[in-house]
């Protein structure tokens, strides 16, 4: 028997978590000083960027020789994979809050300023004349005139990047668990170019919103949560998309089996979900 078969593996000290906490630190505090309108704010910014990068290298390389080194058991996989489902579990309840938001002020708040409700001078008192449509930068017509982002064109493009993302991927587990490494290969890396072309196809949506729709953060509660709600799952897109590329080199350097693949899986895990909430965010946000 194994070392790592008679015990649990329990990992040395790591300066680690406080080297990410600091680069937590400095970035909270960059983008607060930045939005702000403090121009070293932006500098501090990318400085908490590069320490959090340094630390996830860091740390996850260590992992990941712990890892090969074979110093990992059952048990300890069975460990991993409850970490990595209360993990998305906890990603669930963030989305869960967004989308929240977006039913609080379609469902009630707007048809409350609109008179809908059983207090008849409720619109009387806190905002004579508002309607109740969505969607609205208003009351008040905060932001300026805008267009809305319609559920065609790039977002229709994008939905089929990230459906089709989620079948290379599911291929590439499944020739895995079968021992076919060169389709893993194939459709490992198809499922990441995929995921960075929705994220180049989503930031073109962007500039098309600023800059030709007058769609921005500042129109009212529909501009505010359009790119809220979009922006954080793109952001979750560009994570999956760089784990996918790491587990990608991983292949190719001859890492995971049939057998044992927990890091392949937790990635999978993630954005399949990743692909489960941009359907939701497709239906309440582009076409309700």
């Amino acid at each position: 028997m194994s070392h790592a078969e008679e015990k649990y593996y329990v990992p040395h000290g790591s300066h680690w978590p406080i080297v990410g906490s600091a680069g937590l630190l400095f970035l909270m505090v960059g983008v607060s000083v930045w939005l702000n309108g403090g121009d070293t704010g932006f500098w501090v910014m990318l400085a908490g960027f590069a320490i959090i990068i340094f630390m996830l290298v860091g740390w996850f390389g260590e992992v990941i020789g712990e890892s090969e080194s074979g110093r990992f058991n059952t048990q300890v996989g069975m460990s991993f994979r409850m970490g990595m489902f209360w993990f998305i579990f906890s990603e669930v309840m963030f989305f869960s809050a967004f989308f929240g938001a977006l039913f609080y002020a379609r469902n009630m708040a707007i048809p409350w300023l609109g008179g809908e409700s059983n207090n008849f001078f409720t619109n009387l008192m806190l905002w004579d004349g508002f309607e109740s449509t969505w969607p609205t930068n208003g009351p008040g017509n905060i932001g300026g005139d805008f267009e809305p982002m319609g559920p065609f064109g790039l977002p229709l493009i994008n939905t089929v990047l990230l459906l089709s993302s989620s079948v290379t991927l599911t291929i590439a587990h499944h020739a895995l668990l079968k021992g076919h490494r060169s389709l893993v290969k194939v459709f490992l890396g198809a499922t990441f170019v995929l995921g960075f072309i929705f994220v180049f196809l989503q930031a073109e949506e962007y500039i098309e919103a600023y800059q030709h729709m007058n769609l921005t953060l500042g129109s009212g509660i529909y501009g505010s949560t359009f790119f809220m709600l979009t922006g954080f799952h793109g952001m979750h897109v560009t994570i999956g998309a760089i784990m996918l590329t790491i587990i990608w080199f991983r292949v190719l350097k001859g890492h995971f089996t049939p057998d044992k693949h927990f890091a392949f899986e937790a990635v999978a895990w993630y954005c399949h979900f990743v692909d489960v909430v941009w359907v939701a965010l497709y239906v309440f946000v582009y076409w309700m």
